[in-house]
């Protein structure tokens, strides 16, 4: 048994029967009198448990008398440790120093919580990676803010690029929920400016102000209907079906993946893999259709089929009697 596991136990035990002697303690863990000590001390001098001797009992109690302010924020198993700190690993891989500022002191203390362990936070940082491909980089500044007033529930002025244009616009936003989308954050809101519901993407936001206006709600189910409804980030409320067959080779990896959650797939007899997927906007279902080349062919409806085509045929042309520029 380990350092952190033995903390977490002694102070377990101490909530479930309010006191342990120091045989309890020493037989129940199976430890020496020196680590004993050695135990007590760190739990008292490093992580603030307010561990006393009570002469009356003869045996270590919690004080009664410590504010409880003085306890750990968060009291874990090693196991649950090593989950946080893998979860916080991820997110600083995916968004590096997004959230360094508030999640430092989090990560310190569960680091210290594993000092002596033979796994630490320093091992899981070597084992566990993430490749983030195709992340884009937001400005920190603008994104502590939108999450101030989201969770604050607070208007914001936003100054927001549109990349079909490259026009930057002002916009006065009641933010509603920042999600995390194939490693990109976007917020949704209801636009103040347009009167309806937007999605933004939040590598875009070159500005944010809070305002001491209250923002204003929009019902969870209404969001879900018109952001949830339609393919990924183009959602909208008109939705159609795109009904898609792939190769019988590229659909072992495809009849695998989650492409929507009211998706609905599958296996042809000649080993191909039909895919239904819901979509309101063309643009990310058309670039995703287009990755696959050859080996995926779109049935329904004929405007996106058309579409694709479309852009299978000027790929084409880039290529066609001509040869790379030196």
């Amino acid at each position: 048994m380990d350092r952190t596991e033995r903390f977490y136990r002694i102070r377990r035990r101490l909530l479930e029967r309010g006191a342990l002697t120091r045989r309890e303690i020493e037989e129940d863990l199976e430890i020496s009198h020196s680590t004993f000590k050695r135990d007590i001390e760190y739990l008292r001098d490093r992580l603030n448990v307010p561990i006393i001797w009570s002469m009356d009992r003869q045996a270590y109690v919690l004080d009664p008398e410590a504010d409880a302010a003085e306890l750990p924020g968060v009291w874990f198993s090693p196991g649950e440790i090593y989950a946080l700190l893998e979860i916080e690993h991820l997110l600083e891989q995916l968004e590096p120093g997004l959230l360094s500022r508030q999640l430092g002191p989090v990560r310190e203390r569960l680091s210290k919580l594993l000092e002596g362990s033979e796994k630490g936070h320093r091992e899981i940082r070597r084992r566990i990676k993430v490749l983030p491909m195709g992340t884009r980089p937001v400005n920190r500044e603008a994104f502590e803010t939108l999450s101030f007033a989201l969770l604050n529930r607070r208007r914001l002025r936003i100054r927001h690029l549109r990349r079909q244009t490259g026009e930057e616009t002002d916009r006065i936003v009641s933010p509603q929920r920042l999600v995390h989308y194939r490693y990109n954050w976007y917020l949704d809101a209801w636009c103040h400016t347009r009167r309806d519901i937007r999605i933004f993407a939040v590598d875009a936001v070159r500005s944010a102000q809070a305002l001491d206006e209250p923002a204003r709600d929009v019902d969870d189910a209404r969001l879900d209907e018109v952001l949830r409804a339609g393919y990924g980030i183009f959602a909208g409320e008109t939705v159609q079906r795109a009904v898609l067959r792939f190769t019988a080779a590229r659909a072992r990896w495809v009849a695998s993946e989650v492409w929507h959650s009211q998706q609905v797939g599958r296996m042809e007899p000649d080993g191909s893999y039909v895919l239904e997927v819901p979509y309101s906007q063309e643009p990310e279902l058309v670039m995703d259709i287009l990755k696959y080349g050859h080996e995926v062919e779109v049935l329904e409806p004929p405007a996106l089929r058309r579409r694709v085509a479309q852009e299978l045929a000027a790929a084409a042309a880039v290529y066609a009697g001509s040869s790379p520029r030196e």
